[in-house]
């Protein structure tokens, strides 16, 4: 949750909470949300409830945003009406192509370049993938993979193995493989990533007090790290929090894997992808009502 003030016509970032929820975790195989994840959930929006009132903010400058996990589940509809009186906000369910546009503006905002750009942003559920010059969106797609749902997928059981980071790859090879040929022939001269799993390797760099760059070098130091842990903790990694452990390998091994597949050299955080994207349509909605 951001809350922010338009300053300049811009939004201004005043303060942010968060809390780790993954609900992907709890996708069935019948497709259906477990009640103990759509409790997690519930619990978190009744904290961001109680920040909305504390912070006195207008009930039509609030934009409440859903992305991969309830875009795939059955039972959206009963969370949704669940969450409504807890919250006191209608939740919009956006899809993938919107998700990536919210992505990059919020990233062209917070890292401004006039390079062209492949902008990566990893989710629980899904990934993003939008190529673009400046304010031009050239390409953007959403595709149905992430740290979450590959860490249930491939790394559930300790000590991880190589075969686990193998089948994690071929799976981002296939699905990635209609977009490929595309997407490197439009190229890029930068590649800037967001959200949890690169935000959790820039962390980890940050405390040892090294290049926050993302290399594969770095990656397969990484990766020969996890291999060597006898549990899914992980709790032998130098700079990972263990906040950020139980998704970590997983998040690795996508990065490596779009690494190969999209001959990625280096890749750096942005300063800011899909909340800040959404701050800036809301002050733009706000904006247009005066």
């Amino acid at each position: 949750m951001l809350v922010a003030e338009t300053v300049g016509n811009q939004p201004q970032v005043i303060a942010k909470y968060k809390r780790k929820v993954r609900l992907a975790e709890g996708i069935g195989s019948d497709g259906r949300l477990s009640e103990d994840a759509m409790q997690r959930g519930i619990d978190c929006l009744a904290m961001f409830a109680s920040m909305l009132q504390q912070h006195h903010i207008d009930s039509d400058a609030v934009a409440v945003i859903a992305t991969a996990t309830l875009r795939s589940i059955s039972n959206a509809d009963e969370f949704n009406a669940r969450a409504l009186p807890v919250l006191g906000h209608p939740i919009e369910i956006i899809c993938g192509m919107r998700e990536a546009e919210f992505i990059y503006q919020g990233m062209i905002a917070t890292t401004p370049s006039d390079d062209r750009r492949l902008v990566i942003d990893i989710g629980g559920a899904s990934t993003e993938f939008i190529i673009g010059d400046g304010e031009q969106v050239l390409f953007k797609t959403s595709l149905p993979f992430g740290s979450v749902t590959f860490n249930g997928v491939f790394f559930a059981e300790a000590p991880i193995q190589p075969l686990d980071f193998d089948d994690a790859a071929a799976k981002v090879a296939d699905v990635l493989a209609q977009h490929r040929e595309q997407m490197l022939n439009l190229g890029w001269n930068a590649v800037v990533g967001a959200s949890g799993a690169v935000q959790s390797v820039v962390e980890v760099l940050q405390h040892r007090r090294v290049s926050e760059t993302i290399t594969l070098e770095v990656l397969n130091r990484l990766k020969d790290e996890i291999l060597a842990e006898t549990s899914l903790a992980l709790p032998n990694i130098s700079g990972l929090s263990a906040e950020r452990a139980p998704t970590f390998a997983a998040g690795v091994s996508i990065l490596l894997a779009l690494f190969t597949q999209l001959q990625i050299k280096q890749l750096n955080l942005s300063g800011g992808a899909l909340r800040e994207g959404v701050l800036l349509m809301l002050q733009q909605r706000l904006a247009s009502k005066k």
